[in-house]
């Protein structure tokens, strides 16, 4: 199914039903393009060897739910018929050839005959009948093996290889140059159609589907797996199932909720390449006190949600955010797996196929196989009766196989689809190998059923805290978004999950000082959230803190007066002209201005004053006036002979006549001396044609000089350029990009394969291709 699966994220590929269907409707409509639609049921049957009993009935459930989708119908003559589209889907199914009518539509008439007359067949008159006859003679599978048993041994050797591999495509043909030669015995296998060559004479010989099937032999079938395989179940209760589901969602509700809230204080950073790196993963992992998992499942939901957007450099929080964080726990869970469930790639992916480190939210192109992963074990695990669930949970990796045979799977997967049943696992939808009230309510897309099951298995939020005299505060459940915003206030959350522990302590307490809380109002929102009376040495600790708190105040000023007249201080002080300046008296002798020293001085002085300025260590500031002159001007040259003219007698300057010139000579030196050429490149000294060439060859060290001019003339010019580059995570990627803008080291440039504005830097610029 791989072929498959790379076709369909072709653009324009066949039916959006297709990922969707399980393996044996896929099966189905492969082998039934292999033998060239219309075909009979019967001919279909045989080649999958599903003639009768379970293999007869899993046909007839297929041809029904592909009729059901408009892709394959039986006609009014008993045969089936398959939508154009959906054979365009594989290039060889069954890694067959095209039939033989398709692969002698342009052969000539006489080709025909002399095929037919080797075949020991009398040729017809027309050509339509003499086609009609190969074809008729070809469909006969014994026919085939009994003129393949009289031809010699190379040729069977060579007719059994191919029968039994996919055909072969020419990669690239140069027109006007045919293959080199046939191989060997393969000539008589052309004069009898067994193969058929092109009909210009480019490319290998091609192997009808029909002489194939013929030369696979009767035993050989179609793969056809119509019942689902079986995975080893246990016996579970719904009660031990919705015990570990609720735990399990519970726990991901509230550290998905202190994600955020770390978002929503500190926006994460976003890498110039896009996404949040790992260091700001791990920032938000420890201040939520979770793993990278659940960050970055968390980011992705939130950000397909709304509930985060891009801000520039950063990822913030959106007002939609404020609206969540009010709700319950069992309100702001289906809005995260909501997202989750059509998420298109896998969000807790850390790794590219290289083993790379990639970020999150870094706007990767969608994949729609990593949804139908999420769906195929969905849709497994509903298989499962009630009162019975899967022994272990890698055992469901084989059924999502089925159900969603081109579904993704993850390259780092140990078992398969690892990484997609832990997440469910995490979310609460999968517990005990069965599927939990919130996993059976996200097929249905229903929001109503959704919130409804986590309503049943969430507990509300926690709006009290046990305080203890060891300046600990522990919350049981999902704490309440405003006793979060308490504690995350005065003390340090800890841990979080079923139970979140906050720390108190001097610098916390002095942080909500701060930020302008008085020391009752402290006491008092602490006393109406705590479940009993307030320690004593809690107290104790507020009372302390706050006494200390603000004994030294800093003040910002732009410059200091003072002097050793109270009065005339604060004459300046109550002068309306000087309000502009800012002054504010700290002292009877000292005055503060929020205007620069300069400007203070000026308006001062503008108002009568007779201030001086001081420097920086308390001593007057001289202020001397720059005296202004002119630049020197060059020389009078001598004359030819060296000797100065005589001063004029009235003049004080040396005054001299213009010494005569040779035009001739000077046009002569002028011509023979050697043209000044630009800088060359030290590396292979060619001269640069311009600056910005320069520029770019002294950053972008990996490019030719022929790659640095053509990005240099795309900047210059103002056009679009596609670079093969690698990213920060280090796969290789191919952009194309507009509205060059250079800005060593980096290039800003409007990413086409992004639709966004992106910076790269130069050094990781690996070729330059025209757009």
């Amino acid at each position: 199914m791989g072929e498959l699966a790379d076709r369909l994220q072709r653009p324009g590929s066949v039916a959006l039903a297709l990922p969707r269907l399980a393996l044996p409707y896929l099966q189905v409509a492969e082998a039934l393009a292999a033998l060239g639609a219309p075909a009979s049921r019967t001919a279909l049957a045989g080649l999958l060897g599903a003639a009768d009993g379970q293999g007869a009935r899993g046909l007839d459930a297929a041809l029904a739910v592909l009729a059901d989708h408009a892709l394959v119908w039986p006609d009014g003559t008993g045969m089936l018929r398959m939508a154009a589209p959906l054979r365009q889907a594989w290039d060889s199914p069954l890694g067959l050839d095209a039939p033989l009518a398709e692969l002698l539509a342009g052969m000539a008439s006489d080709e025909l005959r002399g095929m037919l007359v080797a075949l020991g067949v009398k040729p017809p008159a027309t050509k339509q009948q003499r086609l009609a006859a190969l074809v008729d003679h070809h469909s006969d599978p014994e026919r085939i093996a009994a003129a393949v048993a009289q031809a010699p041994a190379a040729t069977r050797k060579l007719l059994e290889r191919r029968a039994s591999s996919a055909p072969r495509w020419p990669g690239l043909i140069m027109f006007g140059t045919p293959e080199a030669g046939p191989e060997p015995g393969a000539r008589w296998a052309l004069e009898r159609g067994l193969l058929v060559r092109h009909r210009h004479g480019y490319g290998p010989a091609r192997m009808p589907a029909e002489v194939a099937l013929a030369l696979r032999g009767p035993d050989w079938h179609a793969p056809f797996e119509p019942v689902s395989p079986v995975a080893p179940s246990v016996s579970v209760s719904t009660a031990e199932v919705d015990r570990e589901a609720a735990a399990a969602a519970t726990a991901f509700a509230a550290q998905a909720a202190s994600v955020l809230a770390a978002c929503a204080t500190s926006p994460p950073a976003r890498l110039k390449s896009g996404g949040v790196g790992a260091r700001e993963l791990g920032r938000i992992g420890k201040t939520a006190q979770c793993d990278d998992a659940v960050v970055r499942i968390t980011l992705e939901t939130a950000y397909a949600a709304g509930l985060l957007a891009r801000d520039g450099d950063h990822v913030a929080a959106t007002e939609a955010y404020d609206a969540w964080a009010e709700r319950e726990p069992a309100e702001r869970l289906p809005v995260l797996l909501q997202a989750w469930r059509t998420l298109p790639l896998t969000p807790s992916q850390a790794r590219d196929e290289d083993g790379k480190a990639l970020p999150a939210l870094a706007g990767t192109p969608p994949c729609d196989g990593c949804v139908q992963a999420r769906h195929g074990l969905l849709s497994a695990a509903a298989q499962f009766p009630a009162g019975r669930g899967v022994k272990s949970a890698p055992d469901l990796g084989p059924l999502v196989a089925w159900y969603r045979p081109l579904a993704h799977q993850l390259p780092q997967d140990e078992t398969p689809f690892a990484t997609v049943i832990r997440e469910t696992e995490l979310l609460g939808a999968l517990a005990r190998g069965a599927l939990s009230a919130i996993g059976g309510a996200l097929p249905a897309n229903d929001v109503e059923q959704l919130t409804a099951a986590c309503r049943r298995l969430l507990p509300q939020a926690t709006g009290t805290a046990r305080i203890g005299a060891d300046f600990t505060a522990v919350v049981t459940g999902t704490p309440a978004a405003r006793l979060t915003t308490l504690l995350d206030s005065v003390a340090d959350r800890e841990t979080s999950g079923t139970a979140s522990v906050w720390r108190f302590s001097a610098g916390t307490i002095r942080r909500a000082l701060d930020a302008g809380r008085a020391p009752d109002d402290i006491t008092a929102d602490l006393a109406a959230i705590a479940i009993g009376p307030l320690p004593q040495p809690l107290s104790y600790l507020i009372t302390d803190t706050a006494r200390g708190h603000g004994r030294v105040r800093i003040a910002p000023a732009a410059c200091v007066i003072h002097g050793e007249e109270p009065g005339l201080l604060a004459e300046l002080t109550a002068h309306r002209k000087l309000a502009k300046l800012g002054l504010r008296q700290l002292a009877p002798t000292v005055l503060v201005s929020r205007s620069p020293l300069d400007k203070t001085l000026a308006a001062l002085r503008a108002e009568g004053y007779a201030p001086v300025a001081e420097t920086a260590d308390g001593t007057v500031r001289i202020e001397q006036t720059q005296r202004r002159r002119a630049t020197a001007l060059v020389p009078t040259p001598r004359p030819a002979g060296g000797e100065p003219r005589p001063l004029n007698s009235g003049s004080r300057r040396d005054v001299r006549a213009p010494a005569a010139v040779d035009l001739r000579a000077l046009a002569a030196r002028l011509r023979a001396a050697p043209p000044t050429a630009p800088e060359p490149d030290p590396y292979n000294g060619v001269p640069f044609d311009s600056d910005t060439e320069e520029i770019i060859a002294g950053y972008a060290h990996r490019l030719s000089l022929a790659d640095v001019r053509q990005l240099a003339h795309a900047i210059n010019e103002g056009q679009a350029v596609t670079i093969d580059y690698v990213a920060t995570s280090g796969s290789r990627t191919v952009r194309t990009l507009s509205r060059l803008g250079l800005d060593p080291p980096y290039l800003h440039a409007w990413c086409h394969l992004r639709n966004d504005e992106r910076v790269f830097t130069l050094s990781r610029v690996q070729g330059v291709m025209p757009a």
